[in-house]
């Protein structure tokens, strides 16, 4: 009994050795599956676990729910980079960075609403007006941003680019892959409209975004007119009349006013 007691007790140590072995091989192999499955919040979590050894402080739900929620926030910021790159936005803006003095014609209360999202599950415009450098590329792109936080593609376009856009895809033959393209699109933002009249083709274009994205997706249009003024722009009474009354009756109006932020700064 005594021999036996010894030769177990003089194994011990190499027993433990060939454990800390396999651990650590167990280890490398787990990292190099989540590095090979591209799980790279959850390989991060995981290396921070072992690193101050609070994996042995965890029980397995507890460290599966932590790796899992490291891998969705992962994620998350991911497709958000992604959605404001390929948005292509003019200014970088946040809703926290906008002034909303009341003199210069933004309603905070409105803006609050917006933040929500529910026009863009509607489908609804926001069309926003003011004089030059009132700061209507700046709302619009602020919007734009909250909406990429929350998960939705945005494509911000110069209008007057958007149309040159177009017309060059009808040489090429790649417009109706554009047109699906812009239809798709969850909130499509055009700046800088009516700062000339518009063509005939010009209008059939802009007719035919609008129609393809009524009720389903939506569109804020930006503007040094007035909104009253916008018929003129279109020039021909029933295209005219066709994109006003898909734009107009439900979206939500936003005038600026006040001296132009630019001569400010």
């Amino acid at each position: 009994t005594k021999r036996t007691t010894t030769t177990r007790a003089q194994q011990h140590p190499g027993q433990r050795i060939l454990y800390a072995i396999h651990f650590k091989l167990l280890i490398m192999q787990i990292e190099t599956q989540l590095k090979e499955l591209r799980l790279h919040g959850m390989s991060r979590s995981w290396q921070i676990l072992q690193e101050t050894r609070r994996h042995h402080e965890l029980s397995l739900s507890e460290g599966l729910e932590l790796l899992l929620g490291a891998e969705q926030d992962n994620r998350s910021g991911k497709r958000f980079d992604r959605l404001l790159k390929n948005a292509g936005f003019r200014y970088k803006a946040s809703i926290e960075e906008l002034n909303t003095d009341p003199s210069r014609g933004i309603d905070r209360s409105l803006i609050a609403e917006l933040s929500l999202g529910n026009y863009l599950t509607k489908g609804e415009a926001v069309l926003i007006s003011g004089a030059s450098g009132a700061g209507k590329s700046f709302l619009a792109s602020a919007l734009g941003h909250h909406a990429c936080a929350q998960g939705y593609r945005v494509a911000y376009y110069n209008l007057q680019k958007l149309l040159l856009r177009t017309k060059m895809s009808r040489i090429d033959g790649s417009i109706y892959k554009l047109m699906e393209k812009l239809s798709k699109i969850e909130l499509l933002i055009l700046d800088d409209f009516g700062l000339t009249h518009l063509e005939q083709q010009q209008r059939m274009d802009l007719m035919e975004i609008i129609e393809d994205r009524h009720s389903r997706h939506s569109t804020i249009i930006a503007s040094q007119l007035p909104v009253a003024s916008w018929y003129d722009v279109i020039g021909e009474e029933t295209i005219a009349d066709a994109i006003l009354d898909r734009l107009v009756h439900t979206a939500y109006r936003i005038e600026l006013k006040g001296e132009s932020l630019r001569k400010k700064r």
